[in-house]
């Protein structure tokens, strides 16, 4: 296949890297970089906090990504992780915080949040989460079936949660092991494959070696990510490419 084009989507651990957030076509956060073990190009949608749900979104409502979802080779549904942190708040009333006036209220409220959540993560032992593990899934099995009635060829592949040690969430992650058994599940059912985050950059995390939140990576965390889905996405790839779907 002549350069196969990859589409991405992400939360904010796909454009993150040691320090702060990056642009899309920064050769170094990792969808860049499995394009480029793949000789391809990546097309990323991604947002900070993108779960299942915001992929489902932007599936069926942003434009831009119709017309890609003509010219993909290749689907990545790089979500899960974000589901999994403990949400004290309900998801609409934590991004609902952006909207409040004046700006004094609102930079209180902020600061009386942040100040509250680790402490909240741990008094609940992470639970409520950003997403039950039920609806990732069916978000996900959604965004399959909808690719799949439009190219049934499209190869899919998709990611297992990342693990984090971010003070932010009071280092609380109790409930990634049920939604990654969950996503694996399903996974096996859709015939996605998925690849483990944990099992690849667990360690870069968890050493201290990525982002000093605690949750996004450094560049070789990134590099090893996209070494990786390259790896489990070339076997997948036609010897040639698709024509476009009509």
């Amino acid at each position: 296949m002549d350069s196969p084009r990859l589409l991405v989507f992400s939360d904010s651990l796909s454009f993150h890297g040691p320090a702060d957030g990056h642009p899309a076509d920064d050769p170094r956060i990792w969808p860049n970089l499995a394009a480029a073990g793949l000789d391809g190009s990546a097309e990323l949608f991604a947002g900070i906090g993108w779960t299942a749900r915001d992929v489902w979104w932007s599936l069926t409502g942003d434009p831009r990504v119709w017309a890609e979802v003509r010219r993909a080779d290749v689907v990545v549904l790089a979500v899960g992780s974000m589901e999994t942190l403990p949400s004290p708040l309900p998801t609409y009333l934590r991004q609902g915080l952006r909207y409040l006036r004046p700006d004094p209220f609102r930079r209180w409220a902020r600061r009386t949040y942040q100040f509250a959540q680790p402490r909240l993560a741990v008094a609940m032992r992470g639970r409520p989460t950003v997403l039950p593990a039920k609806l990732t899934v069916r978000y996900l099995d959604d965004c399959v079936s909808a690719l799949r009635a439009l190219r049934p060829s499209l190869p899919i592949v998709g990611t297992l949660p990342a693990v984090h040690r971010a003070a932010s969430y009071g280092y609380v992650h109790t409930a990634r092991a049920q939604a990654a058994a969950a996503m694996a599940s399903w996974a096996r059912r859709a015939d996605v494959p998925l690849l483990d985050l944990a099992e690849v950059v667990g360690p870069h995390v968890l050493s201290g070696q990525g982002n000093p939140d605690g949750m996004h990576w450094g560049w070789a965390g990134h590099a090893e990510v996209g070494a990786a889905m390259a790896a489990m996405i070339a076997p997948l790839l036609p010897t040639t490419a698709p024509g476009p779907a009509t």
